[in-house]
Formats: structure tokens, C-alpha cells, sequence
């Protein structure tokens, strides 16, 4: 029978010893968290669109006398109770995440790191999360939930990255004027980032259809903000591409621009699009995706700014010497 105590003593140190992913398993692994960590944003904001945002009155629980939703609570409780059902494969995900870093070969204890990290950014975001049921969707806790939801699509964004590449020392592919420029960008992309969310936190879309308290900002004068500061992003986005063509810098950087581009282009007409008919819900939901994915294109671009090697390879086993191999049985 075997022996149980080190599986029941550190789970993860017991697959680590009998189980190497590959590589592609590992980069498969970190890309699952990627994508479930944009999908929890996006099903968030359908929450929200909908007006179910207080579909379960309270938190932990569904109700003070449920822990799931009933069908009293309508079709806004099974929405607003899915959503917190999704955090449970976004778990799973991010901890097969955890799992094939853990178990990597040759050690990475970088790749490790991000891998946890993303664990503690879904447990914050699940207490704030409830936070925000808890004060009735108060504006400020929202825009927390969001900003806080971003942080966990970065953190899992740069792991799939960097389980694509080598654990050497970073060298860099580009000149100190396009580093800067990708460091404005990224700056400026936060910012809006942030004032997306004062858009969302002065807007007609409260996520609930009692009296939801709203930012004390005239949301059209921080819209007018927000599309300023978009174009400032594309202008330099469009910098950085021109300045990489110029001066013939590798393959990959100008296409990690030129998909930013793109991107930003699709996102600036849908913002325009969902301003002048009065924020639909449908594409403000869209609007809300392609945040996700601009600010996933810009992490992009900034990382292949640098490089790192090819990902290690696990080492192959050394023959067993004679005195370990079997002896061979023999039979008339």
C-alpha cells in the first residue's frame, strides 16, 4: 500500500516528485488562468448590465436564508449567483496554474511566485467582492472590484508570458527612447483604466434597479476624459510602432505593436459607437472586453521589449548504471 503522509504533508511537493509537465502543458496551464481571469471581468460586467448586482442580497450567502439562489429572487439571483459559481473554475484554473509551475523542471521559482500570487489577487477579490454586496453596490467599491479584477488578468497575463521564455537575464531588443516610449504608454493606459471606472461609477449603469448611489463626478464631462486619454494611447501606440519600423527592431516587438494597434482601433469605434446611442448595454458589455484586451495587448508589447532565452527543458534521466538495472531471470 503506498504511503500517503507526504501527499497529506505538502500536496504539491508530492506531484512535483512523480510529474513533469511539458511545455506546452505549462504554457496551456498559465493560458487557462488568462482566459478565465477575462472571463470572470466580462461575466462581472454582465452583472452589472443586467441589474443583478444585488441579485443575492447578501454575502457569503445568497440570502440570510440561502446559500444558493431560489426562485424567488428571480432571474437577477441566478445571474448575480452564477457569477460567484464561475470563481470556483477560475479557482480550478488558477490552480492547475499553480500545480504545473510548482512541478516545472528544471526549478522556477520566479514562475512559482506569479503562479501564487494569482491565488491571493482571486481571495482579495472574492472579500472585496462581497464587500461590495455588503454596502449595496457603493460606487467606489466597484471601481476597487474592477481595478483589483485587472490586476489578477496582469499578474496572469505576465505568467503565461513568462512561461513561454527562459529564466536568464533580461536583454534588451530595443533602444532606451523605445523603452520609454512603452513605459508612457503603459503609464497612460492605466490611467484609462481608472477613469473607465469613474465612467462606470457616475453612469447610468448603477448594476442594480433600486437607488444605487453614484459617483458625484457628470459622468459625459470624465467620458469626454476617458476618450482623451484613449487617444493619447493610440498616439503612442502609433510612436512606438513608427520608431520600431525605423529603426528595424526584431519581428516580435513590431507585431506586438501592430496588434495593439489594431486593437485600440476596435475599441476607440466601439466607444464612440456605445457613446452616441446612449451606452447600450450590449456594447458596453463589448467596451468592457476590449479593455481587457487592450491592456493584455500593451502587457504584450512591453514584455517583448526584452528577452529571455527559449523555456528550460527538463532534464532526461541518466541511464541506470549496471549495478541498477534488474537482473535478467532465466528459464529453461
Amino acid at each position: 500500500m503506498p504511503n500517503i503522509l507526504p501527499l497529506l504533508r505538502n500536496p504539491l511537493a508530492y506531484v512535483a516528485a512523480r510529474w513533469t509537465p511539458g511545455r506546452r502543458t505549462l504554457q496551456r496551464a498559465t493560458l487557462s488562468a488568462v482566459v478565465m481571469s477575462v472571463l470572470i471581468v466580462v461575466t462581472g460586467g454582465a452583472v452589472r448590465l443586467t441589474g443583478s448586482g444585488l441579485g443575492c442580497e447578501t454575502w457569503p450567502k445568497c440570502s440570510s436564508d440561502s446559500l444558493t439562489a431560489t426562485p424567488e429572487m428571480g432571474l437577477h439571483g441566478y445571474i448575480e449567483f452564477g457569477n460567484r459559481m464561475l470563481t470556483y473554475v477560475l479557482c480550478a484554473a488558477v490552480g492547475w496554474a499553480i500545480v504545473a509551475a510548482r512541478a516545472a523542471k528544471p526549478v522556477r521559482r520566479g514562475l512559482r511566485r506569479l503562479a501564487w500570487s494569482q491565488f491571493w489577487l482571486v481571495m482579495g477579490n472574492a472579500v472585496l467582492g462581497g464587500v461590495t454586496v455588503l454596502t449595496e453596490l457603493n460606487p467606489y467599491t466597484v471601481a476597487a472590484h474592477f481595478l483589483l479584477a485587472t490586476g489578477l488578468v496582469t499578474v496572469t497575463t505576465v505568467t503565461w508570458l513568462r512561461a513561454r521564455e527562459g529564466d536568464g537575464p533580461p536583454r534588451p531588443l530595443v533602444g532606451r527612447p523605445v523603452k520609454r516610449l512603452a513605459g508612457a504608454l503603459t503609464v497612460v493606459t492605466v490611467a484609462l483604466l481608472v477613469a473607465g471606472t469613474v465612467v462606470t461609477g457616475s453612469g447610468p449603469h448603477a448594476g442594480d434597479s433600486s437607488d444605487v448611489p453614484r459617483m458625484p463626478v457628470e459622468w459625459r464631462t470624465v467620458a469626454q476624459l476617458h476618450a482623451e486619454l484613449a487617444w493619447a494611447v493610440v498616439v503612442l501606440t502609433v510612436a512606438v510602432w513608427l520608431v520600431l519600423r525605423v529603426f528595424d527592431a526584431p519581428p516580435g516587438p513590431r507585431a506586438r505593436a501592430r496588434e495593439l494597434l489594431l486593437v485600440l482601433l476596435a475599441q476607440g469605434a466601439l466607444g464612440y459607437v456605445q457613446y452616441l446611442t446612449e451606452l447600450p448595454e450590449v456594447l458596453v458589455g463589448l467596451h468592457l472586453l476590449g479593455s481587457v484586451l487592450v491592456w493584455i495587448a500593451v502587457l504584450r508589447l512591453l514584455l517583448s521589449l526584452r528577452e529571455r532565452g527559449l523555456p528550460p527543458t527538463a532534464p532526461v534521466p541518466a541511464p541506470a548504471s549496471a549495478e541498477e538495472q534488474p537482473l535478467a531471470v532465466s528459464g529453461r
